[in-house]
C-alpha cells in the first residue's frame, strides 16, 4: 500500500510539471493540487488495467518498429487518462494538436516517473 500511495505522488508530481511546461496547451479542469493526486491515481489505474492489453495487441507493431510504437502506446494512455479524469471534473483537455501536445506530455511524464521512481521506490534485491 506504501508503494501504491508512492508511485501515485510520482505520478501526480509527473503530471503537474507536464502540464505546468506544457501550460497554454494542456489545459486543467481543476488546478487544484488533490486534483493532481486524483489524476496521478487515474493515470496509475489505466496504465495498470488498460496498458498491458493495449501492449499485447500491439506487440507486432513494437516489434517492427524497433520499440517505438511504445511512445505511442504512452501517448495514448495519457489522453485516456486525461479523458476518465475529465469525466470526474479532475482531468485536462488538449484544445489544438492534440496529439503533438499529448506525445510531449506523456514523454516528460515518462522521464519524470522514471527519475523519480529510481530515487524515491527501493528497489526488491
Amino acid at each position: 500500500m506504501k508503494n501504491f500511495l508512492l508511485k501515485v505522488l510520482i505520478n501526480a508530481g509527473a503530471l503537474f510539471l507536464a502540464v505546468w511546461l506544457l501550460r497554454p496547451h494542456i489545459v486543467m479542469q481543476n488546478d487544484a493540487w488533490y486534483a493532481y493526486i486524483v489524476l496521478g491515481a487515474i493515470f496509475g489505474l489505466v496504465n495498470v488495467l488498460i496498458r498491458p492489453v493495449i501492449m499485447f495487441v500491439s506487440c507486432p507493431l513494437i516489434v517492427l518498429t524497433l520499440g517505438l510504437a511504445t511512445l505511442l502506446v504512452n501517448t495514448l494512455m495519457f489522453l485516456f487518462a486525461g479523458w476518465f479524469g475529465t469525466v470526474l471534473d479532475f482531468g485536462f483537455t488538449i484544445p489544438q494538436q492534440q496529439f503533438l501536445y499529448a506525445f510531449l506530455g506523456a514523454l516528460i511524464v515518462s522521464v519524470v516517473s522514471f527519475i523519480l521512481n529510481r530515487i524515491f521506490v527501493p528497489s526488491h534485491q
